[in-house]
């Protein structure tokens, strides 16, 4: 995890899942709180191509930061707040 570059696009994917409701809008069938969010609703907040989201999306669920969830086709992404925590712990120690 150490040796993932900073990104500031990570930082605010990150930061908008905290409370995807606010910042994502609801899909026809799927809650954003509840299922998480797809790359392609990331990609459009974001404004970039899905592909490039999808990165992002895949290096912070790669990490442990984020944990997915496939229903139907699609994949979607919520944050993994333990694992945030305990990483947030680890440096508050001083590791």
């Amino acid at each position: 995890m150490l040796r993932t570059p900073v990104s500031v696009r990570r930082l605010d994917i990150l930061e908008w899942l905290k409370d995807p409701a606010a910042h994502f809008p609801r899909q026809r069938q799927d809650d954003p709180v509840e299922d998480g969010v797809t790359a392609a609703a990331v990609a459009a907040k974001l404004g970039v191509p899905r592909k490039v989201a999808e990165t992002h999306l895949a290096l912070l669920a790669d990490i442990g930061v984020l944990r997915t969830r496939r229903i139907r086709r699609r994949l979607y992404y919520r944050r993994d707040e333990m694992r945030i925590a305990e990483v947030a712990r680890m440096f508050d120690k001083g590791w």
